[in-house]
């Protein structure tokens, strides 16, 4: 491959939304933080449904912590959007099946 061709896939590459990557890193900070800072919710009042705080508290970030990673994920994908495949491309992930 010459100059002149990594020069045209340069140009076709989208540019990388730096600023959206650093929300998706904000985002996947929230739960480590709030999971990490074990003083918030080390307690056992309120009691639901007959558990702890401290019980239904880390439960409830199961699924919060997947709400975050999902969104984390999809900011992702708008910052970074993909490239047509090259002739050259398209011919190796081909050749790889």
């Amino acid at each position: 491959m010459d100059h002149a061709e990594s020069d045209a896939d340069a140009v076709r590459v989208p540019p990388t939304n730096k600023a959206l990557l650093t929300v998706a890193a904000l985002v996947l900070a929230v739960p480590v933080v709030a999971l990490l800072w074990v003083d918030s919710y080390a307690r056992i009042e309120p009691v639901l449904a007959g558990f702890p705080f401290f019980i239904w508290y880390q439960f409830l970030w199961v699924f919060l912590c997947a709400a975050c990673t999902w969104t984390a994920h999809r900011i992702v994908l708008i910052a970074r959007p993909r490239r047509p495949l090259s002739e050259r491309g398209a011919k190796h992930s081909e050749a790889g099946r």
